[in-house]
């Protein structure tokens, strides 16, 4: 399995509990689970690179396990416990100076340390908690939001309070209260802004290091909610995805669409872009991996992987040799789909009549020559006359 795992160039987490890795070039995919003893609990919910030299992969699963995969070996080597399943599935996860920061739907972000089997920071981040990112140049600096839940940023150092908290839009004309709804959330590169996507199909851009804790800058992109986002290399552009499987890439200097990407069947749930190239990744419910090509945006990998995918993980490195013409699929054939499994087994038989039917049928051919040997005959008299 170490050499399989050398290979792979994107890991996705699958709702079997299953992680995969791809490799590309090789048009290849695996399987680094046991699927036989594989169980709803084990449901892949996050992942996140354990070091920076991305030898680890950490895996959030639904039953509070965080699980930590040796992209060298090619095997599991350790297990932990980051919380309880009744407090809800993870939301995010990441690794900072302080140790390991996990955050769940209820709203618990804490940081954990090896050498300690109990949370070193326990923060209250709210209900209803959707999503929870890091910052990758202030590693202690996480935003957190959700559904009636306003984007937080907190400092890990200083956990009393957050760093900013982000102020809901004025009232409609009828002076009803804004829905809020965050589902995503990335911090511009070299700058102290942060970009959100919501469930009201909204994309929104922060900046606290100004006064003003409303967005300044906001576009609507299609009717349906968003679901997730990634910034392209650069942060002038972010790509967004929505329940109903669409791509599209916004500007954010000028709040237009740039461009739509095609292909996706299903609400698309992970979504990266590559930190230099310009590719993006994306997974979702109709169980394919994609790759895009952001500059011509066409499809340039396609692999399907059998199981619907909550996540994914993309490789800083190169992702091998490009492929162009026909896009291939592959498919991974160690794990068995369920419902293919489920259905039953329909031998086509041969459409033969029945004699009844045979019968009837002979008939009516005689009975139709009959008729044509009297219209002849007819014929024939009234030709003598």
């Amino acid at each position: 399995m170490a050499e399989k795992s050398r290979l792979c160039r994107v890991w996705v987490g699958a709702e079997t509990g299953i992680l995969k890795g791809i490799s590309p070039a090789k048009k290849q995919a695996f399987n680094f689970s046991e699927t036989s003893s594989l169980s709803r609990d084990q449901e892949v919910r996050v992942l996140c690179w354990g070091d920076p030299a991305e030898t680890e992969v950490l895996v959030g699963s639904v039953n509070g396990t965080v699980r930590t995969f040796s992209t060298e070996k090619g095997v599991f080597t350790e297990t932990r416990q980051c919380g309880d399943a009744d407090q809800g599935f993870f939301t995010g996860l990441a690794v900072a100076d302080c140790g390991l920061v996990t955050c769940v739907e209820t709203g618990r972000l804490r940081v954990w340390r090896e050498e300690s089997s109990s949370p070193v920071v326990d923060i209250d981040a709210g209900k209803n908690v959707c999503r929870m990112r890091q910052n990758a140049a202030q590693k202690n600096r996480v935003a957190t939001g959700g559904k009636e839940n306003g984007l937080k940023i907190w400092d890990l150092e200083r956990p009393d309070t957050p760093v900013f908290t982000a102020k809901n839009l004025r009232d409609d004309w009828l002076d009803l209260k804004q829905p809020e709804w965050l589902r995503d959330a990335a911090f511009l590169p070299d700058s102290d802004k942060i970009v959100t996507c919501t469930g009201h199909h909204q994309v929104r851009v922060y900046d606290p290091s100004t006064p003003q804790r409303r967005p300044v800058l906001e576009v609507r992109y299609g009717e349906y909610p968003l679901t997730c986002l990634s910034l392209v290399a650069g942060g002038q552009s972010v790509v967004v995805g929505n329940t109903h499987g669409s791509l599209a890439v916004l500007d954010l200097r000028k709040g237009l669409v740039r461009g739509c990407l095609k292909g996706l069947q299903g609400g698309v749930r992970g979504l990266q872009c590559h930190p230099t190239l310009p590719l993006v990744a994306s997974c979702g419910l109709d169980r394919f991996l994609r790759i895009h090509s952001l500059e011509t945006r066409a499809l340039e990998h396609k692999v399907y992987l059998k199981s619907r995918l909550n996540c994914l993980l993309l490789s800083s490195g190169a992702l091998g040799e490009e492929v162009g013409g026909d896009v291939d699929v592959e498919e991974v054939k160690e794990e068995e789909d369920e419902v293919w499994q489920s259905m039953e087994k329909v031998e086509e038989k041969s459409k033969r009549k029945a004699p009844e039917e045979e019968e009837e049928v002979e008939e009516e051919e005689a009975v139709e020559v009959e008729v044509t040997q009297v219209t002849n005959s007819k014929k024939k008299k009234k030709g003598q006359k």
